[in-house]
């Protein structure tokens, strides 16, 4: 397995990213599955089987056997893989700065009034914890 200094699979790449966000919606799936899903149809078969292969020997996803056939599934959940993007963004792009991270997300494109109340909601939460 290829894992980082810190003992985790490195981030997924951009196609790497959408293969698991197929695996996390769908479950786990074959690679036939997982071609048909994916959004770039000219992505020919062999090329998603030697990625996914890829990505089980980076960590990201792991395989199983069903009737003869290789059925993959993503490694860590949705909300963890995440998290480490975000971490990896909040450092590289906003210096560590979370206010920047938010007020730059917020001005990028427009916010629904519920979407910014879940955000105002969240954010109270986040408070009353840190008491």
């Amino acid at each position: 397995m290829s894992e980082n200094r810190h003992g985790q699979a490195p981030l997924p790449t951009e196609a790497e990213l959408e293969i698991l966000q197929i695996l996390w919606s769908r479950g786990p799936q074959t690679v036939r599955e997982v071609h048909g899903a994916l959004r770039n149809k000219q992505t020919v078969y062999t090329t998603v089987l030697k990625q996914m292969q890829v990505m089980k020997e980076k960590g990201l996803l792991e395989r199983t056997e069903r009737y003869r056939s290789h059925v993959y599934a993503a490694k860590q959940p949705r909300e963890h893989t995440q998290q480490r993007l975000l971490t990896d963004l909040l450092q590289r792009a906003f210096s560590g700065s979370a206010k920047s991270l938010v007020l730059g997300l917020l001005s990028s494109r427009p916010v629904s009034r519920e979407e910014l109340a879940e955000i105002k909601q969240a954010i109270r939460k986040f408070e009353e914890d840190a008491k």
